[in-house]
């Protein structure tokens, strides 16, 4: 079962590892009883988000606006083949 952490308990994470760089990713996140996975990917996000990530690596922003437009193109998709759908139905219904 996944636990859902707040934002401010992920902020006090990522500064927790930013502030003590002689300790492991690992061994803190032993001791906050979250998954050292999680937590690198928190302190990747924040690095993103400051700038320090990857090229082409998206920041939190970016991602919640991609989320935001795959949702509304889904929304978009659906309309669309309920109007060919009745595009269809009414084009049958004229020839009767």
């Amino acid at each position: 079962m996944s636990k859902r952490y707040t934002e401010e308990f992920k902020r006090d994470a990522v500064a927790l590892v930013r502030s003590l760089p002689e300790r492991t990713v690992t061994e803190i996140a032993r001791e906050l009883g979250v998954s050292p996975e999680g937590l690198r990917g928190w302190v990747n996000r924040d690095g993103a988000d400051r700038g320090e990530g990857q090229p082409g690596e998206l920041t939190s922003s970016e991602r919640e606006e991609l989320k935001r437009l795959r949702k509304q193109t889904a929304e978009q998709q659906k309309t669309i083949e309920i109007l060919r759908k009745a595009a269809a139905y009414f084009a049958t219904e004229t020839t009767r």
